[in-house]
């Protein structure tokens, strides 16, 4: 059966970290629906301006952060002692878990065009150890197909692999299409699924999708994506629905406000990192 679209949801500008001008796209208020994607964020600038300013440190508990920069720069240091940047093409991976403390600095680039999803973490993991990963260009396999290209960021497609997180399942495609092609992909009935318009206009069993656009799909195991006239660039996410309860605040996404409220003491008892703090 064919997945048709259950939800649109457009972007809308807005401001974060220190100062960063973005589109956020998914949140709170779309986290029941998009399960287990609770938010996204979407980069595109030709002005530094927008977007130096950064992400200082600050804490995270309960998500996974995965930032794609199709093209930019990223550069993350974290409480476990990373530092490391990710460039055009790159995704950064970290699990938040028990607790940890990060930032995520933008240097100026001709272009800053990407996205950060957070991934929910199942309730037994949500105080898993931190960690942090990065999926450089070389680990990311670039598949040819008929009108365009996948570029395998995380998962499976076909018998090619991509990398693999440690919790959840997660198939994450960056795909190129050329003008008036189209692309099917097939999927297990059940899984939750969505896309993202990251550049272009698409076509889902004949609704028109804009471009900057996040889409949740009915359930099915097919899904046909078709081009306009121009390019376009469509981000795939396919993963499993946790369906728990979500107590979120802030950086901190729990499952009840009991947790909750725990973790926003430990922050102002400065008992949050569970891991030795390097700074």
């Amino acid at each position: 059966m064919k997945r048709k679209v259950r939800t649109k949801v457009k972007g809308f500008r807005a401001t974060d970290g220190a100062g960063v001008n973005l589109v956020r796209v998914l949140g709170s208020h779309t986290a029941r629906e998009f399960d287990p994607i609770l938010m996204l964020d979407s980069f595109d600038s030709l002005n530094p301006d927008d977007y130096t300013a950064g992400f200082p440190m600050h804490p995270h508990r309960g998500i996974e952060t995965i930032s794609y920069v199709s093209s930019g720069k990223m550069v993350h240091r974290d409480s476990l002692g990373n530092e490391d940047g990710i460039s055009d093409g790159e995704v950064q991976w970290m699990n938040s878990g028990s607790g940890i403390m990060h930032e995520e600095m933008v240097p100026a680039a001709e272009r800053l065009l990407g996205v950060q999803l957070w991934l929910n973490l199942p309730a037994k993991d949500k105080m898993s150890k931190p960690s942090y990963n990065s999926i450089k260009n070389d680990e990311v396999k670039e598949i040819e197909i008929e009108g365009g290209k996948i570029r395998l960021l995380a998962g499976a497609y076909m018998e090619y692999q991509g990398y693999k997180g440690n919790y959840l399942p997660m198939d994450y495609y960056d795909i190129h299409l050329n003008p008036n092609a189209e692309i099917t992909l097939t999927m297990d009935q059940n899984d939750s699924v969505m896309i993202f318009t990251l550049l272009g206009d698409v076509y889902i069993n004949g609704e028109h999708i804009e471009e900057k656009t996040a889409v949740k799909l009915t359930e099915g195991d097919s899904l046909t994506i078709k081009n306009g006239e121009k390019k376009a660039q469509v981000l795939y996410m396919n993963s499993r629905a946790l369906n728990e309860t979500i107590a979120w605040a802030g950086p901190v996404v729990m499952n009840t406000q009991e947790e909750l409220q725990q973790a926003f003491l430990e922050l102002r008892n400065d008992t949050f990192i569970k891991d030795k703090v390097v700074y």
